[in-house]
């Protein structure tokens, strides 16, 4: 399910904002993977799915009759299918209106064929006739052909279990025109759902006209999209040839259960694409960037599932998928998408972690679990089930439940701190969150204060931009093994790029065997003042994702024939039918001087999405660096206006009014952002040093002590509220606080000085 508003990853312009950390996603749903039919690892290169026009799923059925009968009932081999009149009548027959931003839906059959008639709120209609359908459980939705050889799903969609049509967006009322309407691009077929709702999918856009020329090879996961294309004398192998016991395992993946996983990585991941062109066998990092926990509204601090991220990334989070090398088919059968063991009576788990505990390929042994002792909930109970406890569901699109899978230790004391669900409290909704905390110490003591909870807390103060953030991901980051952690923390470092310790930590990270790693530090170290000499290696990476990332920070000194270049540059021309796609592009153009040209597309993307905040921050930052401050000044307000609860789009706007001498509008924006985040200290600095300008000394000083409250380790604030304080005539108040500022910070000769000042007789 995408949001209202389009969003992206990537602004290294940092005139106005201290940091903007939004990430885009894909819509995916379903893949799942097992080996091909070669039976050597080659050199020759693959055939693309795409290419593979004749190896349908249908031709594979001949010699895997009983592998496609597994196949073909599942949600992947009906992921998307034409309609069918007769099969889908009976949905269509159902009198139903349904409301769609003030307009309303009505089915009728036309010719024998299903018709949805759109009545507007202007009195006219409009028929809708589907081609396809797109999903099949729990939910399916009509796919209606639009211009420019488009497909939109519409926000009407069918409970297959209810039997009853339902708006997918709930009460959100989306309006058309806006990006998350179910007409706009962010619900857009061939963009958001072709990918992994079909084999051998190309997008085919052509930016000139604003239409595509979608090809593929056939409708839903079929056998090719995770097996691979097989060679043309493939079908001339003996039928249903046992391989013995010892002989190689079957291509493209050749026994690599990791290489497995990457094919359901594609589409069970939350992801940017990179290429549009990954085939079965290759690396997952070479065609996709891996959205992490850096922003929280696509996951909570802890690693929980928020918005919908598609299971792999929550998987790569826990215990068990980053470090103890459980795999998706140690729980899944890729063919009938079914679990291999029941989930009753926990027997799905109960497989690995029965004593002694199984051990994984990789050396770790799963801990040995007793349900009962470890619940302390009786047998057969919700309590007692080790799914109900480490992966709660959270629904989306109205009627879609999704188990998380990030195997979390559910922590009511996080519930009560910080906000963040806990499984105790779900399923104890008549009691308070403090019975849960009190149930959890007693059965656990000490055991709770898990490094999960450290960690989060941490988390929790990075994306609040509190200045003891640094100092407790720098503590953790030592000990921590899980890939995706150490990337998410890298980046949450970003902001600190020039301290030594942060720089000495991203540099060292440059090294790390996991791209994801690798990425995170590259954009780290990118934010340092220095960032060419150590950078510059890693355009070579043997990962694409880490290449991209290092030619994005070293952009403006990349020769136009360099490889490093073309590679960018194909990458940034595959979202070009995105308004998030453009605006990465506008980035770039900027990034190399280029301002009117990003300015030209950035409107445009505007115009796309034009109730998106990220983008008219990213068209302000362009306009500051260009030199337009009075019109980086307006969309930077009106950014701020767009994102009610953000206070540093507010500050970014006060500061580009500041610097333009609209001191009444920086006064404004300033005080917009501390009611909006009161614990904003920088907000309040500026506030008070703007304050302290106009000779209002009070109010100066009550801004300035909000911000040393926020952040007492600052030794900048109360600096400045000795500074006001000596002016008041207040010498015993400057006295403190200079005296404060120097137990922060003994090297400040400025309050060294000033302490001096107001000590002489």
């Amino acid at each position: 399910m995408k949001t209202k508003s389009s969003s992206w990853s990537r602004v290294p312009m940092q005139r106005f904002a201290t940091a903007l950390v939004v990430a885009a996603g894909t819509g995916a749903m379903l893949a799942g993977a097992l080996g091909g039919c070669s039976r050597t690892p080659s050199t020759a290169v693959r055939r693309p799915v795409a290419a593979a026009v004749a190896q349908t799923s249908a031709s594979c059925r001949e010699c895997h009759e009983e592998i496609y009968r597994a196949w073909q009932g599942t949600d992947h081999a009906q992921a998307n299918r034409p309609l069918d009149p007769v099969r889908d009548a009976a949905a269509f027959s159902i009198a139903t209106e349904i409301a769609d931003g003030g307009a309303r839906f009505a089915l009728v059959s036309h010719n024998r064929r299903p018709v949805m008639i759109e009545q507007r709120t202007d009195g006219t209609t409009r028929e809708l006739a589907p081609d396809f359908i797109l999903g099949a459980k729990p939910l399916w939705q009509p796919l209606v052909p639009a211009p420019g050889g488009r497909w939109q799903p519409t926000d009407m969609a069918f409970d297959v279990k209810r039997g009853e049509w339902f708006n997918v967006f709930g009460a959100e009322n989306r309006q058309p025109g806006e990006w998350g309407h179910w007409t706009g691009r962010g619900m857009n077929w061939n963009s958001m759902c072709a990918p992994c709702h079909m084999t051998g999918y190309r997008k085919n856009y052509d930016p000139a006209t604003d239409s595509y020329r979608s090809s593929w090879v056939e409708h839903g996961v079929g056998c090719i999209q995770c097996h691979g294309a097989m060679p043309d004398d493939h079908r001339f192998l003996p039928k249903n040839t046992t391989r013995p016991l010892g002989a190689p395992k079957p291509g493209p993946f050749f026994g690599d259960r990791t290489k497995m996983m990457q094919v359901c990585a594609t589409c069970h991941a939350r992801g940017e694409p990179l290429t549009g062109d990954f085939q079965p066998g290759d690396t997952y990092a070479d065609h996709h960037r891996l959205v992490i926990p850096v922003d929280p509204h696509t996951y909570f601090p802890d690693g929980q599932q928020r918005d919908e991220d598609f299971n792999w990334t929550s998987f790569r989070l826990s215990r068990m998928g980053g470090h103890g090398g459980v795999t998706c088919f140690d729980c899944h059968d890729p063919h009938t998408t079914k679990t291999l063991l029941p989930i009753d009576q926990n027997q799905l788990c109960l497989q690995c972690h029965a004593a002694p505990g199984r051990e994984q390929p990789n050396g770790v042994r799963a801990v040995p679990i007793d349900p009962l002792a470890h619940s302390h909930h009786k047998d057969g109970s919700t309590g007692n089930s080790c799914v109900a406890c480490h992966m709660p569901t959270t629904t989306y699109m109205q009627r879609a439940p999704r188990h998380d899978h990030g195997f979390l230790i559910p922590d009511p004391l996080l519930n009560r701190e910080l906000g963040i669900p806990d499984a105790c409290s779900r399923c104890h909704t008549d009691k308070p969150v403090e019975w849960s905390i009190e149930a959890a110490e007693k059965w656990y003591g000490d055991r709770m204060d898990t490094r999960q909870r450290r960690r989060t807390r941490a988390i929790v103060a990075a994306q609040a931009g509190r200045p003891e953030a640094v100092d407790g991901l720098l503590t953790l980051w030592p000990k921590e093994d899980i890939a995706v952690w150490r990337a998410t923390m890298l980046e949450l470092l970003a902001g600190a790029a020039n301290d030594p310790r942060v720089a000495t930590v991203a540099r060292e990270a440059l090294r790390d065997a996991d791209p994801l790693v690798r990425s995170a530090a590259a954009r780290t170290v990118g934010r340092g003042a220095d960032e060419r000499t150590a950078l510059a290696p890693l355009l070579n990476d043997p990962v694409r994702s880490v290449r991209l990332d290092v030619a994005w920070v070293l952009s403006r000194e990349l020769p136009v024939d360099s490889a490093a270049r073309r590679e960018l540059d194909a990458y940034l021309a595959l979202g070009l039918d995105q308004p998030g796609g453009l605006a990465l592009f506008a980035q770039d153009l900027a990034n190399r001087g280029r301002f009117d040209e990003a300015e030209g597309k950035l409107t445009q993307a505007i115009e796309w999405d034009a109730n998106s905040p990220g983008l008219r921050q990213t068209l302000g930052l362009v306009l500051a660096s260009a030199g337009k401050t009075g019109e980086a000044a307006a969309q930077l307000a009106r950014a701020a206006d767009l994102a009610p609860n953000d206070g540093e789009l507010a500050q970014s706007a006060a500061l580009a009014f500041a610097e333009i001498g609209r001191m009444g509008d920086a006064e404004r924006y300033l005080r917009l952002a501390v009611a909006r985040v009161p614990d904003l200290h920088r907000a309040w600095y500026n506030l008070g040093l703007l304050l302290a300008q106009q000779r209002r000394a009070a109010d100066a000083v009550a801004a300035l002590g909000a911000a040393e409250k926020a952040a007492p380790a600052i030794a900048d604030y109360p600096y400045a509220l000795a500074t006001v304080l000596l002016q008041t005539g207040d010498r015993r108040g400057a006295q403190a606080a200079a005296a404060r500022a120097l137990a922060i910070d003994p090297s400040r000769a400025d309050a060294r000085q000033l302490l001096r000042l107001v000590t002489q007789p």
